[in-house]
């Protein structure tokens, strides 16, 4: 029996009398800050009992004429339609009687519901059975709804504790012909349908959730009466005609606006009326906008889009003169000065020569060029020796016919042009000769080029010793019948 938070068990929860900040308890909850006084004749107690149902989403008042003292917290069973049904206790005492004074109730209505006894283990047992089929309902109230085509909104259901009677909540804009629905509804589920419309605000008092000031929507916790809200409370307030900021979770205005209202029309009754527009030298200024805080109020010029802050009496007296037919020359706009600090900047500081951007830029190519290279190392390292690169060409899969773009064959070449590096016979001196070439009369007989070596002089390998390929055949025989193939070539003589 205790609240959803503390999980005490106590009749009275977690004893916060109406304050529980988490909202397990109840909602729109009322401080009963009379309950600890005590009274010098009990007898002349209030007999009425308010009590809560859905956590609080409906509250209504019963007689208590039976003998028993009820705590705030309790279960306990009061008349319903053809049957029993439970709500918590949510005000006892002296409270009552203000509430009932405030929303008009008679105490003595002979047509008050009487509260029949506490709640038992069956009653409870009874009441959690009913509570979870109102998913069901709505969801299959919504989905009839929808197939009869009728132009309303299923909110909320709420079954009796003894489940006899159920109560759907609905939204509609206009008048709804719902009587094919009860029949469907009360066939449906077998109970007692009853169909009460409400508006926007009310389901989302119902439904709960968090305003855009951070804090639980009002309509969920406290706020019970519902008074008409019009953008005239935002211009008073000088908001922004915005309905995205100005609309709250309903869809309708949001009620905060009406809470400083009334502060905004006690300050604008010191402003001057009729001023919107004044007449000076330089042409019309129009009122865009009036600070109650600072006593001011701003004008713009129609050549200009500057703005000009001015006095009350400023205000006043340029009327006066505009009524008398004379034009001021100047608006004597004031200066406004706000209590912040003013930044100041930092000085100027020539920081030229201090840093060399050339070596920041010499660092930062080593940098790169760095890293490039440690990146094309491990690339390298990371192919195979039969890999090779994604855009390279391997020298087998070249075309013999293709050559390089840079290579100029013979045949391209003009037949009157020459390589200036290369030198012809023609132009070369007869006596001159080419200190790179030797005469083969200078060159002595025994003296060989060490480039050119000749397959014959060069000394006999292991490697050489091989066999003839398979397609020729051994080398024809001598006259003599002697192998050459080992024989050497006689050595040349001197030429003379």
């Amino acid at each position: 029996m205790g609240c959803s938070s503390c999980g005490t068990g106590a009749p009275n929860g977690c004893k916060s009398n109406g304050s529980c900040s988490t909202g397990g308890c109840n909602r729109l909850n009322v401080h009963d800050w009379l309950l600890n006084l005590p009274f010098a004749d009990p007898e002349s107690n209030c007999k009425v009992i308010e009590l809560s149902f859905n956590n609080g989403s409906r509250k209504d008042f019963y007689r208590n004429n039976t003998l028993q003292w009820f705590e705030k917290g309790e279960l306990i069973a009061i008349e319903g339609v053809s049957g029993f049904d439970i709500g918590e206790v949510s005000l006892v005492g002296e409270m009552v009687r203000l509430q009932m004074r405030k929303k008009g109730v008679d105490e003595f209505s002979t047509e008050m519901k009487r509260v029949l006894r506490r709640a038992t283990d069956k009653d409870i047992e009874s009441m959690i059975h009913n509570k979870a089929r109102e998913k069901e309902a709505v969801i299959r109230a919504r989905a009839i709804t929808r197939q009869l085509r009728l132009d309303m909104k299923m909110s909320e259901v709420e079954i009796q504790a003894d489940g006899r009677k159920a109560t759907f909540f609905y939204i509609a804009d206009d008048r709804v012909d719902f009587r094919e629905l009860i029949k469907i509804l009360a066939g449906e589920f077998k109970v007692k349908v009853e169909m009460r419309q409400i508006g926007a605000r009310q389901e989302a008092g119902k439904v709960g959730g968090i305003g855009s000031c951070g804090r639980e929507l009002c309509c969920s916790t406290w706020l019970t009466e519902f008074k008409s809200v019009n953008t005239t409370a935002a211009r008073y307030q000088n908001l922004s005609i915005n309905q995205t900021k100005l609309s709250g979770q309903c869809g309708r205005l949001k009620c905060c606006l009406n809470y400083e209202l009334d502060t905004y029309l006690d300050a604008l009754q010191n402003f001057p009326e009729n001023a919107d527009t004044i007449q000076v030298a330089r042409g019309t200024a129009i009122l865009i906008k009036k600070d109650i805080f600072r006593n001011l109020m701003w004008y713009v010029l129609q050549e200009s889009s500057k703005h000009y802050p001015l006095t009350i009496e400023r205000v006043k007296k340029i009327k006066l003169l505009n009524s008398q037919g004379v034009i001021p020359e100047e608006l004597e706009a004031v200066e406004v000065t706000t209590g912040k600090p003013k930044e100041v900047e930092p000085s100027f500081v020539d920081v030229v020569g201090q840093i060399s951007l050339k070596t920041l830029d010499k660092s930062d190519r080593k940098r790169r060029h760095g890293n490039e290279r440690n990146l094309n190392d491990r690339n390298s390292n990371d192919r195979g020796p039969n890999e090779r690169k994604p855009n390279g060409r391997n020298s087998n899969e070249r075309n013999p016919n293709e050559r390089k773009p840079n290579d100029r064959n013979g045949n391209d070449r003009n037949p009157n042009e020459r390589n200036p590096n290369d030198r012809n016979t023609q132009d070369r001196n007869p006596n001159e000769r080419n200190p790179n070439d030797r005469n083969t009369q200078d060159r002595n007989p025994n003296d060989r080029n060490l480039n050119d070596r000749n397959v014959n002089n060069r000394p006999e390998r292991p490697s050489d010793n091989k066999r003839p390929p398979a397609s020729q055949g051994p080398p024809p025989p001598t006259g003599d019948g002697k192998d050459t193939r080992d024989q050497k070539p006689p050595s040349r003589g001197k030429r003379k």
